[in-house]
């Protein structure tokens, strides 16, 4: 597997490196590890985070708030998103999310068995707070715990959607992988990121589209299987602390609630299923979050790495 480091496209402190994946019914795969050196002496503790759904790493005050801590920061970007994404490939799709444990085993095979680190921790984004709970249930990997940002632990809808709606979608994906589902997105949750539009933050669009990307019964028939899983429980030892908005809304047009709450998901949901994870999870509500709450405004954000920084001092690094 490729190991050659490159500067990323974030600019030095951080680098690159790919990793070859088998490859799948549209031929080559590959996905990327990006990292970042903590300042001052070696350090044996590392974290890894895994991205959501129409997203990649570009989060760097996530990584500042790491580095700052001691740990090497490193990020994934899974096959088929962000600087994985090639043009022969349908973004984002995949029929089974276990199919993410080849490069996760192998990013994190680097950053202990190559990288020298005997501390992984594992922070995960929304559809990323999905995939890896199973993984590290599947793969029992060793780890010193779990920080969840607003993972996707349900489907959001009525109960009629998560009911009938599922099986429907579990015929449909089976039968047509690649067929559209329709739903409606009205680009506010972009809109209000970008510094093109009302945001702060500069990304790629081609890697995070304004109005995501398209929905497959396929993939989503994978993610509801997914949660099926998660929904019966994962039983991790490891200490894991799960962060949402305050709440969440569903806003047809720009206004105040767009920047100040989670309109992409429901953190009710969340909160119910979060306990099923394992034996010690703590829940920290933050008032004024966005979905990615490492990207909310900036007093938000530092509310956020606080939650972060007691929880650590309190069951993770009091060894």
């Amino acid at each position: 597997m490729s190991t050659e480091l490159l500067v990323d496209v974030l600019g030095e402190p951080y680098f690159a490196e790919e990793i070859e994946l088998q490859p799948d019914d549209e031929g080559e795969v590959v996905a990327t590890l990006i990292s970042r050196r903590a300042a001052g002496k070696p350090t044996t503790r590392a974290v890894l985070h895994v991205h959501g759904f129409a997203d990649y790493f570009f989060q760097t005050p996530m990584a500042d708030f790491w580095t700052a801590r001691g740990y090497d920061f490193y990020a994934i970007d899974l096959r088929k998103y962000g600087r994985s994404l090639m043009p022969h490939q349908t973004p984002n799709f995949t029929l089974d999310i276990t199919a993410y444990y080849e490069e996760l085993d192998e990013a994190y095979r680097r950053i202990t068995e190559r990288d020298g680190h005997d501390e992984v921790l594992v922070t995960a984004h929304s559809t990323g707070g999905l995939i890896s709970p199973l993984w590290l249930t599947d793969h029992g990997r060793d780890v010193t715990g779990l920080v969840l940002i607003s993972p996707w632990l349900d489907l959001q809808g009525s109960l009629l959607l998560r009911t009938a709606g599922t099986k429907a979608i579990d015929q449909v994906g089976a039968r047509r992988p690649y067929q559209a589902i329709p739903r409606t997105i009205n680009g506010l949750y972009g809109k209000a990121l970008h510094k093109d539009y009302l945001g702060e933050w500069d990304y790629n669009l081609d890697w995070k589209p304004i109005e995501s990307y398209p929905v497959y019964a396929g993939w989503l028939r994978a993610i509801r299987r997914g949660h099926a899983r998660l929904h019966r429980g994962t039983d991790l030892q490891s200490p894991i602390l799960m962060l949402s908005s305050g709440r969440s809304s569903h806003p047809r047009e720009m206004d105040d609630s767009v920047s100040c709450t989670d309109i992409v998901l429901d953190v009710e949901q969340m909160w119910r299923w979060a306990p099923k994870l394992g034996r010690h999870v703590t829940l920290a509500r933050v008032e004024g979050g966005i979905h990615d709450l490492t990207l909310s405004a900036e007093p938000v954000r530092k509310l956020v790495f606080d939650q972060i920084d007691r929880w650590l001092t309190a069951y993770v690094e009091r060894g």
